[in-house]
C-alpha cells in the first residue's frame, strides 16, 4: 500500500515490502474493529435487554439499532465538513468520545435513554469510520484502495464475531453493567491505537476542490447513476443484515433451540469464516467486474436463508455462515466500487454511501421487526430474502468499465 508514512513507523523499517504491507493491514484491520465493536455487540444480549427492560422484541430490537440514525446523520455532516478536518484528529477524538454515551449504557434507566445513548454511540461511530475511509482512499493508491478497503471491513467483521462473543460471555458472569464498562475500555484502546499509528501530518483535502460547495458535490455523486444503485445496494445490505442477525438472536434463545446466554456469544463464531473470505472481495471485484461480484455475493447470502427456517442448530448456525459470508463480501465490494465510481469529493461519496447503508440497517430493524412480532419468523426471512433480489437488481446497474 501506498501509505508508507502513516502507519507505523516500525512497518517503514521492517526492510521486506510484504512485512510493511502486512502490519499495515493488521493495524487497518484492528481500526476497523475497534470503531464499530459497539455497534453489532449488543445484538448478542438482545433477550438479556428484553427481560432487562420489560419490552417486545421488536421494540428493543429497534432501541439497538438506533445507533444507525446517529451513523447516518453523522455520515452526511462529516461529508460536508470533512475537507476542514484533520483525519488523524478526527478519528482518534470520536473513538474517545466514543467511550462516553457507552459507559452511560450501564446506568439507561428506561428504554428511550438507552435507545438516545445508541444514536450518540452511532454519531462517534460514523465520524470515526467515515474520516478513516477518507484517510484511506487518501494515502492509498488507487490499486491499493480495494485491498485497503477489504482490510477494514475484515475488521469489521472481526468486531461483529468478538463484540457478540465478548458481550454474551461478560454480561452472563458479570452482568449487563460490566459489559458495557468493559466496552467503554475498547473505545478508549482504538482512540490509542489510531492516536500512536497514523501519520501525525495527515493532511487535509486540496485546497482547489475544496472550494466547490459540499452539496454540490453531493448533488453530483445522485445525480451519478453508478452512485444511486450503489447506495440502494448499500440500503439493502444491512437491512438484510440487520434483519437477519437481529432476530435470530430470539430463535436461538427460545424453544426447541434454547441457546443459553453465553452460548448465544459463542454462536457468533459463524462470523469467522467471513473474515477469511471478505479480504478477497476487493481483488475479486476488480479481476471479474463488482457487478458479478456482488450477483455472487447476494446469491450466496441467499442460500443461507432456508437453513434459518430448520428447527435444527447446525442448520441455523450454517445458514448463519453462508449469509454473514454473502453479505459481508458484497458490502466490501459495493464499499470499494463506490471509490472508483466518484469522480470528486470521495469523502462526500462515501458519506452518502454510508448514511443511505446505515439507514437501510434502521428500516431493516423497524420493519422486519414489525413483521417478526406480528407473522413469525419465517415472515421475517421472507422479507430478508425481497431485499436481497432487490440488491441483485441494483447490482446490474453497476457497468462500469475497469480501470486499471
Amino acid at each position: 500500500m501506498a501509505i508508507s508514512s502513516d502507519i507505523p513507523s516500525a512497518a517503514a523499517n521492517a526492510g521486506h515490502p510484504a512485512h510493511s504491507a502486512l502490519l499495515r493491514s493488521v493495524v487497518i484491520g484492528l481500526i476497523g474493529f475497534l470503531t464499530l465493536v459497539d455497534l453489532f455487540a449488543t445484538q448478542a444480549i438482545l433477550p438479556s435487554l428484553v427481560r432487562a427492560y420489560g419490552v417486545s422484541p421488536a421494540a428493543m430490537g429497534f432501541a439497538v439499532n438506533a445507533s444507525t440514525i446517529g451513523m447516518a446523520v453523522a455520515c452526511l455532516c462529516v461529508a460536508l465538513v470533512s475537507r476542514h478536518l484533520n483525519r488523524r484528529l478526527g478519528i482518534w477524538v470520536s473513538l474517545a468520545l466514543l467511550a462516553i454515551p457507552t459507559s452511560l449504557l450501564a446506568i439507561a434507566p428506561d428504554l428511550a435513554t438507552f435507545a438516545a445513548l445508541r444514536i450518540a454511540q452511532g454519531v462517534f461511530m460514523a465520524a470515526a469510520f467515515t474520516l478513516t475511509m477518507a484517510y484511506l482512499a487518501e494515502h492509498c493508491s488507487a490499486q491499493d484502495t480495494a485491498s485497503a478497503l477489504a482490510a477494514y471491513i475484515t475488521g469489521v467483521v472481526a468486531s461483529n464475531l468478538i463484540g457478540r462473543l465478548v458481550a454474551g460471555s461478560v454480561a452472563d458472569v458479570f452482568g449487563l453493567a460490566a459489559n458495557f464498562y468493559f466496552f467503554a475500555v475498547l473505545n478508549l484502546a482504538g482512540a490509542a491505537l489510531v492516536f500512536i499509528n497514523l501519520d501525525r501530518m495527515s493532511k487535509m483535502a486540496m485546497a482547489g476542490p475544496a472550494a466547490r460547495s459540499p452539496l454540490a458535490s453531493w448533488g453530483e455523486h445522485l445525480r451519478n447513476p453508478l452512485l444511486r444503485a450503489s447506495f440502494g445496494i448499500g440500503f439493502l445490505i444491512l437491512f438484510a443484515f440487520i434483519g437477519t442477525f437481529t432476530y435470530v438472536n430470539f430463535v436461538l434463545a427460545r424453544a426447541p433451540l434454547s441457546v443459553s446466554q453465553m452460548s448465544l456469544g459463542f454462536v457468533y463464531f459463524v462470523f469467522l469464516p467471513s473474515m477469511v473470505t471478505t479480504p478477497l472481495a476487493g481483488r475479486t471485484a476488480l479481476r471479474v467486474g463488482t457487478r458479478p461480484t456482488i450477483w455472487i455475493a447476494l446469491l450466496v447470502a441467499g442460500a443461507g436463508l432456508p437453513l434459518l427456517l430448520l428447527p435444527s442448530l447446525a442448520a441455523v448456525l450454517a445458514g448463519m455462515v453462508v449469509a454473514g459470508v454473502g453479505t459481508f463480501f458484497a458490502q466490501a465490494a459495493a464499499t470499494g466500487f463506490v471509490g472508483r465510481a466518484a469522480t470528486t469529493d470521495r469523502a462526500a461519496a462515501s458519506g452518502l454511501y454510508l448514511a443511505s447503508y446505515y439507514l437501510g440497517g434502521l428500516a431493516g430493524a423497524a420493519v422486519l421487526g414489525q413483521i417478526f412480532d406480528r407473522y413469525g419468523w419465517e415472515a421475517c426471512v421472507a422479507g430478508i430474502g425481497i431485499s436481497l433480489v432487490l440488491a441483485a437488481w441494483l447490482a446490474g446497474r453497476l457497468r462500469m468499465p475497469q480501470r486499471p
